[in-house]
């Protein structure tokens, strides 16, 4: 067998989505939510999964997951689809759009590396725009390359991964109203930015909005929402597989409509660390923390990148590393933890930064 001449040259030639697997007391690397679930919501799940026939597949399509997403976000059910986590709502869009159309999909880099993967393994054709010098759009190169190829689909992670701000507003717009193609904007970290196009999607068709419960503390679910043009929903339905979510994520995920609150005060522990840790990192020399909208914070490093990561893991703390040779050559990227946590990371840092 010549797997050559049976595999796509692009899923071929390609390294499969790099997932660290050590084994250390402190994990900061995934960008999850550091808190377990409340007791009391605890026994709620399993007093409703007892309830459940396990021989039964799941409801198809989710109806009351949709319906429940519905009223939540204040928007008609039939803008709603959901999915296997992001990633598979990602992977439906880039099945239904036509591969064969010139500049297939077009997102910023450095990103989420989903995107690309997804997009490639789909057969599209790529346009990889860089972020400028201060992590932001370009905006000016992104509409030009709508101006000549007019991409079918644009991914703009709303905040950004890595680099953890959100993108400028009007520049996003300036891209809605120029693209004849769909653009989503992926807004996973929604919960610690307060920043959404979620109000606007009467403003353009075009518009496409992802959500997960992942940064909420149900990383484990892998429940995605996607939010768009009744139509488009509609179309969508005929890639999405009948029983893509499961009955847990079935349950769990309408048990969080039910008490957002409770898993909403988790979030705002997180934001208030946020602030803690990006002071706790500036006032490292050698360490340069980026501002970040997201739960997790950029940071560039002026000693051997590398070093400091190896011995940061040395002391039980795992952290993102990148091996990517452009603008995060020098950086890495921690998730916010608990203040526990966050607090022996910081003490961690500032030893391995004086050598010692």
């Amino acid at each position: 067998m010549d797997i050559k001449k049976i595999v796509k040259s692009a899923v071929f030639s390609q390294k499969a989505y790099p997932v660290e697997e050590r084994s250390c007391r402190i994990k900061l690397d995934a960008n999850e939510n550091p808190y377990p679930l409340p007791r009391a919501l605890r026994r709620i799940i399993s007093e409703r999964l007892e309830a459940v026939s396990l021989n039964r597949y799941p409801a198809p399509g989710s109806p009351g997951l949709r319906k429940d997403f519905a009223q939540y976000y204040g928007v008609d059910e039939e803008m709603i689809l959901i999915g296997n986590g992001s990633d598979e709502l990602i992977h439906i869009l880039l099945t239904a759009v036509d591969p064969r159309l010139s500049g297939s999909v077009m997102f910023p880099t450095p990103t989420f590396a989903m995107y690309g993967i997804i997009a490639l393994n789909s057969g599209h054709n790529i346009i990889e725009v860089p972020l400028n010098g201060r992590l932001e759009l370009d905006a000016d190169a992104m509409l030009d390359i709508i101006s000549d190829k007019d991409p079918p689909l644009i991914f703009l992670s709303y905040p950004n991964n890595p680099t953890g701000r959100c993108f400028d507003r009007d520049d996003i717009e300036k891209i809605l109203e120029a693209s004849s193609g769909l653009v989503v904007v992926d807004e996973a970290y929604f919960n610690f930015s307060g920043k959404t196009f979620m109000r606007d999607l009467d403003r353009w068709d075009n518009l496409v909005i992802l959500r997960t419960l992942s940064k909420v503390g149900l990383a484990a679910l892998r429940l995605g929402i996607l939010i768009g043009h009744p139509l488009l929903i509609h179309h969508l339905n005929k890639v999405r597989l009948p029983y893509n979510v499961n009955i847990f994520s079935q349950v769990v995920g309408s048990l969080f409509v039910e008490h957002s609150g409770d898993f909403l005060e988790l979030t705002d522990r997180i934001v208030s660390s946020r602030k803690w840790l990006f002071d706790e990192l500036m006032a490292i020399e050698g360490i340069n923390p980026y501002p970040s909208d997201a739960n997790f914070i950029l940071f560039s490093c002026f000693m051997e990148k590398d070093d400091v990561y190896a011995r940061l893991i040395d002391r039980g703390v795992l952290v993102k590393n990148f091996a990517s040779p452009d603008i995060l050559k020098n950086c890495m990227r921690v998730t916010v933890g608990t203040e526990a946590e966050n607090r022996e990371f910081i003490e961690s840092l500032k030893i391995v930064m004086q050598g010692e």
